[in-house]
């Protein structure tokens, strides 16, 4: 006799069969998870994820602080209007959840099990009868299918990019649910259909999903909103009855009882807020202060914890993000021009402490980088668009500019040398534009005040090349507008991204993504190569084709020069009061900071200091 849940299975298997054909249905079998290539790490019958603890205890509270100096003015974070608070996502079950030490592969959540069409024109999600939103109702086919509806239609513009190729939602049954693909070329949209976060229909029937709110959200995920103080602290409160805790995927997760983030509009006053205990964990994201600022007693005793995390996560690309939009930045050359005015290797070595490495991909820290000059495999991909490309794609390794040796003389030279290929002059000591008489002023606009001290000696070197540069720093809301409507002309920006790229390239580089407001392609890139190689990356029927395909990208990207590239980093820099317990080791990919979990003696060891 088939096990109940063998059962329930085959009868949805059967009754999908009726609706769509049933040689496709049958062909396509229910897997408890599924990766973009080859095979899932964890087998069918696993019982948790190797990066955590599932004997961990429960229980305690972890502060946090936001120190990006923003607010937020929203409880909605799946809608470009607002700012939502940090930490809503703890709020929201998913289809499926993603295994931090692997590229890419999603195990069950709210599904029960997936299903991809033979010919990879629809996957199938069947629901787990057990799944319930935080008021108790079932979590059904209908939710899912609203809610795929909404964010398609009213919700983030990025959700257009990411469900392009989906043509349609079924519903078969209430816990069955189809969705049907406009091609059978990508791969990665069974994945990101996975990621989706299902909504309860019932709760917003009289709501409009278009409108910001801070009224607490129902969701279905391992947290709730416990309060908030809008623009100052929002807490969340661990689900006791969470409907998923025991599944494979959460043992050993979500151990912590309260979660709260304090907003703090000062970097300084944030650290020192750490070292008072007002909270518990802090990123560092500033060289200075890892190096400099904490030489405490509590750090030298060891009751604040300074330790650096490896990972393998690529960083992507940070970097000086011209907006292509503007007349001035189109030419191609005037921005490789710009670029010898950044002086990365003073900047590192007298504000960061030597702590950082040159940015040279929009994939940096991963396989996926182009380095080098192109292998056979890339070579085949580019050379049909040759005549479309700049030369050095074929025969140069990209390398930012270096100063390396004291040649920042040389560099301003030859971005003078460049700038008057491209038709500008030095006239009165500024540059102009040699047919037209415009001058080449722009501003760049900064959220952070702390970044003005690597800005200014930029600012300084493109005026000694004739540029009129002003710097802006902006409150987080203003700069989330003016970015939003692409209302600047060069900003620093950081394009993330996964081992895995795929459909949210189209919101990074395509043609249609640079006229989306509120879209991730902040250079406003429309080029018809990059579009069909981003569509190449898509389609990667394999793992050696993704990377070859993206590295040819990526090469297109570097020799296009949207981007000053800055730094990037190969660890996590965490400082935390030793109030934690961890597991002993950290997953590749992530830093998995819901596998930890309060240890009661570390505890009152340092409440009581």
């Amino acid at each position: 006799m088939l096990p109940l849940d063998a059962v329930r299975l085959t009868v949805r298997a059967i009754a999908l069969g009726l609706l769509i054909g049933t040689s496709q249905a049958l062909a396509a079998e229910a897997e408890h998870a599924l990766a973009l290539h080859g095979e899932p790490k964890y087998g069918p019958g696993f019982e948790h994820f190797d990066y955590v603890n599932p004997q961990a205890p429960t229980g305690g509270t972890l502060k946090l602080a936001n120190v990006a100096a923003s607010t937020f003015d929203s409880l909605h974070p799946f809608i470009l209007r607002g700012t939502p608070a940090e930490g809503i996502g703890r709020v929201f079950d998913t289809l499926t959840v993603q295994s931090l030490d692997e590229p890419f592969t999603q195990y069950g959540l709210i599904a029960e099990s997936m299903a991809v069409a033979d010919d990879h024109s629809s996957v199938t999600f069947n629901l787990r009868e057990a799944a319930r939103f935080h008021d108790g109702e079932p979590i059904t086919a209908d939710d899912v299918a609203w809610t795929f509806r909404r964010l398609r239609e009213d919700g983030h513009p990025r959700y257009r990019a990411y469900y392009a190729d989906v043509d349609r939602v079924e519903v078969v049954d209430p816990q069955t649910v189809v969705f049907h693909f406009a091609t059978t070329d990508n791969a990665e949209l069974p994945l990101i259909l996975g990621q989706l976060p299902v909504l309860p229909a019932h709760d917003w029937a009289d709501r409009d999903f278009t409108a910001t709110t801070l009224t607490p959200p129902l969701g279905s995920g391992p947290y709730r909103v416990a309060s908030v103080e809008q623009g100052r602290r929002v807490v969340y409160e661990r689900v006791k009855d969470y409907w998923a805790a025991d599944l494979p995927v959460n043992r050993g997760r979500h151990n912590i009882d309260r979660i709260s983030y304090d907003y703090y509009r000062d970097g300084t006053v944030a650290l020192q807020a750490l070292k008072a205990g007002e909270y518990h964990l802090r990123r560092e994201n500033v060289a200075r202060n890892w190096a400099t600022a904490y030489d405490t007693p509590a750090v030298e005793s060891g009751l604040l914890k300074r330790v650096e995390i490896p990972h393998d996560r690529p960083a992507g690309m940070q970097g000086f993000f011209f907006n292509t939009r503007r007349a001035i930045f189109e030419d191609p050359q005037v921005r490789e021009a710009l670029a010898y005015a950044f002086d990365f290797e003073w900047t590192n070595e007298n504000l960061f402490y030597g702590a950082y490495q040159r940015t040279r991909s929009y994939f940096q820290n991963s396989e996926l980088a182009a380095t080098g000059l192109p292998s056979e495999a890339e070579l085949d991909i580019l050379e049909p668009y040759r005549d479309q490309l700049p030369e050095r794609v074929f025969t140069e390794a990209y390398d930012p500019p270096a100063t390396a040796g004291g040649s920042r003389r040389a560099n301003l030279r030859r971005a003078l040398a460049l700038l008057r290929e491209a038709g500008w002059a030095v006239r009165d000591g500024t540059l102009t534009h040699v047919e037209t008489g415009r001058t080449m002023a722009f501003e760049i606009l900064l959220v952070s005040p702390s970044f003005e001290r690597v800005v200014l000696p930029f600012k300084r070197n493109l005026e000694r090349l004739g540029a009129e540069v002003s710097v802006r720093t902006v409150d987080p809301t203003q700069y989330q507008n003016r970015m939003e409507q692409f209302d600047f002309d060069m900003t620093v920006h950081v394009a993330p991204q996964s081992l895995s790229p795929g459909n949210e390239q189209r919101d990074f580089w395509s043609c249609e993504a640079a006229e989306v407001s509120g879209s991730r392609n902040v250079a406003g890139v429309c080029d018809p190569v990059i579009d069909a190689l981003v569509a190449k990356v898509i389609d990667a029927p394999d793992r050696e084709a993704l990377v070859t395909r993206t590295r040819a990208l990526d090469r297109v990207l570097q020799w296009h020069f949207y981007a000053i590239p800055n730094w990037s980093i190969d660890r996590f820099r965490l400082a935390y009061w030793d109030r934690f317990g961890r597991p002993p080791e950290n997953p590749p990919y992530g830093l998995a900071l819901d596998s930890w979990w309060v240890d009661p003696e570390r505890a009152a060891r340092v409440d009581n200091r």
